[in-house]
């Protein structure tokens, strides 16, 4: 009897252990940056542990998610559970990635395709490309909920190609928009800028609209902050929008402005926006202003609206960026493109490069700046490129001793020294007004257009940039970033040349043949400045202009 009792105890032990053995399963779904992975053990059914095994997420935004949710599920014994505010895109991809691990049939993951936009053939003669920024201050939007102003600013940047007759053969936009740290975006969509360091600024670190203190900015915050900035359009579709991602509405204005010139479509938008937003109208709209305009439309020009707003409702000129101003100064600032046959895929790449100087004022308190660097780049069907326009703007404290800098002395409320006549004194300490932020913004001037106002050693910072693009033309990307492994100091990112007494650029230069000395040498008789240095990383903006390339067909007559 204890025989069958011992053995009945042994196969119930078994059983218990066979029932409670743990599943662990692997699912996976889309973050901010990319795919997330999670492992889920589970026991009878119950969720006991989750662990996010894989993800390219940004550690400082996305840590709590990481930490909480997955912590959440399995006290909640289930995938449904509330987000961590600051961190949304993380939050959303851990609970897609649980559900795709505890049922994949009903959960599945799908990797992302992207729809290739129609490539329409054109023919044209006399073209022309131009490059611009534009600013945009904006006072809000709103308040956090202390009553402290939440403030904005958008650069614009348009890279435009027209023919002879200055239609648009081809465009490309995009927009870096920069904000306070109190405004209650998610983390992981917003620009946050506390000001320069030293200055701090209200902050919602939570994003879920309430202040949790002020955030006071280092050297390091300064520039870990700007070298993560994205871009609208590098956002993807992280950016999302009434009819789609901001990148997608963008694309569908860009192929609806395809054949006209800036003052049709300047005629198009007086004639097809609202009035009060600038966005385009829509039927049924419950305003009576833009109703009673769009009533006055005629059939066919509905149809061609509605068209337009099945991919693209968003504002052309609001304080989000006034793209319309873009394209007239791209357009306005073109030049002929050089000699091609077919142009096979054009790229618009940008960096935002943060830089800790230029030093410091006759006080000590430090200047800092950082700069938008801009690239506009034509290939041919071996990616090869055409043709190319760069362009910089850099943005600086108002106690630089530069005539034509462009200041910017923090968001409205915060105070910085200011050398007023650029002598190299500070004259007085600036608190940044509504009105100021407004006037600094809009005025700026990027090094391409100060044209001879902006000297450097082998001419002004156009003509060198000029040197640059015309080495370039010809080349892949590889072969450019090789070019410049290749040819340039280790140091600073300059061009070597003979005579260094720099004992490492020397020993570089002494490495290479006569020939290619001899070509080094027609670079540097234009163009001796750093195409990586804190001044702006012109070569990374180079490289994301052709991994950001859309395909065209545009032969030349």
């Amino acid at each position: 009897m204890k025989k069958i009792l011992s053995l009945m105890l042994v196969c119930a032990l078994l059983l218990t252990s066979a029932v409670a053995m743990a599943d662990e399963l692997t699912g996976k779904g889309k973050g901010f940056m990319g795919d997330i992975v999670v492992t889920v053990t589970t026991e009878d059914g119950v969720i006991k542990n989750v662990v996010v095994t894989e993800n390219a997420e940004t550690p400082a935004i996305a840590g709590p998610a990481i930490e909480k949710i997955p912590a959440a599920i399995v006290a909640a014994n289930s995938a449904d559970v509330e987000i961590v505010a600051s961190a949304t895109y993380t939050s959303n991809g851990i609970i897609a990635a649980v559900k795709n691990a505890l049922d994949p049939v009903a959960f599945p993951y799908a990797e992302e395709v992207k729809k290739e936009a129609e490539v329409v053939a054109v023919s044209a003669t006399g073209l022309k490309h131009g490059i611009a920024i534009t600013g945009t201050p904006r006072l809000g939007p709103g308040s956090d909920a202390n009553g402290t102003p939440v403030y904005s600013f958008n650069e614009v940047i348009a890279y435009a190609i027209v023919d002879a007759d200055n239609r648009i053969v081809d465009l490309e936009v995009d927009i870096l928009e920069v904000i306070t740290t109190n405004h209650d975006e998610s983390n992981e969509g917003d620009n946050f800028l506390a000001g320069w360091p030293g200055q701090s600024y209200a902050n919602d670190a939570e994003g879920d609209g309430t202040v949790e203190g002020e955030l006071l900015m280092t050297d390091e915050i300064f520039t870990t902050e700007i070298n993560e900035w994205l871009t609208k359009r590098q956002k993807g579709d992280a950016y999302m929008m009434g009819a789609g991602s901001w990148a997608s509405q963008m694309d569908a204005f860009e192929a609806f402005f395809i054949g006209k010139t800036v003052e049709e479509i300047d005629a198009w938008y007086a004639k097809n926006c609202s009035d009060r937003n600038g966005r385009p109208l829509k039927d049924g709209s419950s305003n009576e202003q833009d109703a009673a305009k769009y009533a006055l439309l005629t059939d066919e020009e509905k149809a061609t609206l509605a068209d337009v707003t099945s991919g693209a409702t968003m504002s052309l000129t609001d304080p989000h960026g006034d793209i319309l101003e873009a394209v007239k100064a791209a357009v306005a600032n073109a030049v002929a493109v050089r000699e091609f046959d077919k142009i096979a895929k054009v790229g618009l790449g940008v960096n935002i490069t943060p830089r800790l100087g230029p030093g410091a004022d006759d006080q000590g308190v430090p200047c800092y700046s950082f700069n938008v660097v801009v690239a506009g780049v034509c290939y041919d069907a071996d990616g090869k490129i055409i043709d190319m326009q760069g362009d910089v703007l850099e943005i600086i404290t108002p106690n630089h001793d530069g005539v034509d800098d462009n200041i910017f002395t923090g968001w409205p409320g915060q105070s910085y020294n200011a050398d007023v006549d650029a002598d190299g004194k500070v004259d007085e300490v600036w608190t940044q007004t509504e009105e100021a932020f407004q006037d600094q913004i809009n005025g700026y001037v990027t090094k391409r257009q100060l044209g001879d106002k902006y000297r450097m050693n082998a001419g002004t910072w156009a003509s060198e940039m000029m040197g640059f693009e015309n080495t370039f033309v010809g080349m892949t990307t590889d072969e450019i970033v090789e070019w410049n492994a290749k040819y340039t100091s280790d140091r600073n990112g300059r061009p070597l040349k003979d005579g260094s007494t720099n004992e490492q650029d020397a020993a570089k230069y002494a490495l290479l043949t006569d020939e290619e000395k001899a070509a080094l040498a027609d670079v540097t008789s234009s163009a001796t400045m750093s195409l990586t240095d804190p001044h702006g990383n012109i070569l990374d903006a180079i490289v994301k202009a052709d991994a950001g390339a859309k395909a065209v067909d545009i032969t030349a007559e």
